[in-house]
């Protein structure tokens, strides 16, 4: 293939390319050249900080030798591709892998193409094994585009779904900083929330209902996380009722949040898991579905109705091994952990600073910041649903423009690098932020 100019290429993309969540015509996308470590680069030459990992999914960062030597030599030694019916070594040594690193109630792993279709596979599966047809999930959550991931999916993005599939079922996040109600501690909170949730439970019908099917921290909607007895109280419920609790891992696992998995965090154990992004860290795709024992010996005698092309792609599970490995040998979790509480003081000092920052949220390397009209009544700086002026995205203009790249979603922006980041270089990137906090002020205030 001859080598295009920057110019030939954006041309090309704009006259064959559809890009996702989009007006077409008013697209104007960079052109990126080359990447490397935490950084990459356009056609003309400017450098950018990745601190949002692309869609939180370069945990390990950008052109790691590691990934990279694994799958050439998948290509070179083996196969690109076999049916998932035949068992082949890298997708048989993933799965090992991956229920090693779980919970010891985990047993099996079902193989997908992304987080999307993990959802999709892990409301089928729950709705399998119990029998049962309703599935709860959270109004401020996002779990893919497709129809039935889509019908999962609590906000916005879900509106071109609809009139949607029977049996999904919404319920409110806990969501403490935008509550009218004033709760004595993180614990009253959680208390209240879970027993609106069992109320909504009865009244769907406690044995219509297989899953709740939950963000274990929320993520583009807010990283929005549990309070104090939040999951634990969930998994109670979920035990009262035989209800499946499915925690979505797509964005928060493979140490996004400082250990292997979120709810690792809360100290509860999900009878399915769903995970993407961070286990191939976006060199191949490929998501998956972990399930309990339970679950597992279920389909030793019953017909798992689930089937992809895909699934357990070769040269995907090779990446995933070099990934899982390069977590583990370079001490990952240890860096997001002393690197994420740096990013928290920074963060602090930064709601502290700026009129329009109303709140910041923060575990490991995974944070939003809030951002608002008024920090007394903490109207959001754009209504729920609606930028129609574009404030939010004049904001990341202005963060890519001095080399910060990263997305924004309602009223907040996204901060999540990839986890191999330094302290210096999370220093430097942030110095930016502050800057561009400093210029909203003034121009949307």
């Amino acid at each position: 293939m001859s080598k295009l100019t920057g110019k030939e290429i954006f041309e090309l993309d704009k006259r064959y390319n559809l890009h996702s969540w989009s007006v077409q015509g008013k697209l104007e996308p960079k052109v990126i050249t080359r990447s490397e470590g935490i950084f990459f680069y356009d056609d003309k030459g400017s450098k950018y900080f990745d601190m949002s990992s692309q869609l939180v999914n370069m945990n390990l960062g950008h052109s790691n030798k590691d990934i990279k030597e694994a799958i050439k030599k998948q290509v070179d030694e083996e196969y690109c591709f076999i049916s998932p019916a035949y068992a082949n070594e890298a997708r048989a040594v993933l799965a090992k892998k991956l229920v090693e690193l779980a919970p010891d109630n985990i047993a099996k792993v079902f193989f997908t193409n992304a987080g999307a279709d993990a959802n999709e596979n892990a409301i089928k599966i729950a709705r399998l094994f119990t029998g049962r047809n309703k599935i709860f999930s959270r109004y401020r959550s996002y779990h893919g585009s497709s129809f039935g991931a889509g019908n999962l999916t609590g906000e916005p993005r879900r509106f071109a779904l609809e009139p949607g599939i029977p049996g999904f079922v919404k319920f409110f996040d806990p969501y403490i900083y935008r509550e009218k109600i004033k709760f004595e501690n993180e614990e009253a909170a959680s208390e209240y929330y879970l027993n609106k949730l069992e109320e909504q439970i009865i009244y769907e019908g406690a044995d219509r209902v297989a899953a709740i099917h939950i963000e274990t921290v929320t993520g583009s909607n807010g990283v929005i996380i549990p309070p104090k007895g939040y999951l634990s109280g969930i998994r109670k419920i979920c035990d009262k009722y035989g209800i499946m609790m499915i925690c979505d891992e797509v964005m928060s696992g493979f140490y996004r949040t400082g250990k292997a998995f979120a709810f690792e965090n809360f100290n509860v154990k999900p009878d399915i898991i769903t995970f993407a992004k961070g286990v191939t860290c976006g060199y191949i795709q490929l998501g998956g579905v972990m399930v309990s024992k339970e679950i597992a010996e279920y389909f030793d005698t019953h017909m798992l109705s689930c089937g992809l092309t895909y699934s357990g792609h070769p040269l995907a599970c090779a990446a995933g091994i070099a990934c899982l490995d390069y977590y583990t040998e370079h001490n990952i979790a240890d860096n997001v952990n002393k690197t994420g509480r740096l990013l928290g003081r920074l963060l602090e000092d930064i709601k502290a600073t700026h009129k329009c920052v109303g709140d910041v949220r923060y575990i490991g390397l995974f944070a939003m910041v809030e951002l608002v009209k008024d920090k007394e009544t903490r109207e959001p700086l754009v209504p729920y649903g609606r930028d129609t002026e574009g404030i939010m995205g004049k904001i990341a203009a202005m963060l890519m423009a001095r080399g910060f790249a990263t997305y924004t979603h309602e009223n907040m922006i996204m901060v999540a690098p990839p986890l191999i980041i330094t302290e210096e270089e999370l220093k430097e990137a942030m110095k930016i932020l502050d800057e561009v906090l400093s210029a909203a002020d003034e121009k949307f205030l």
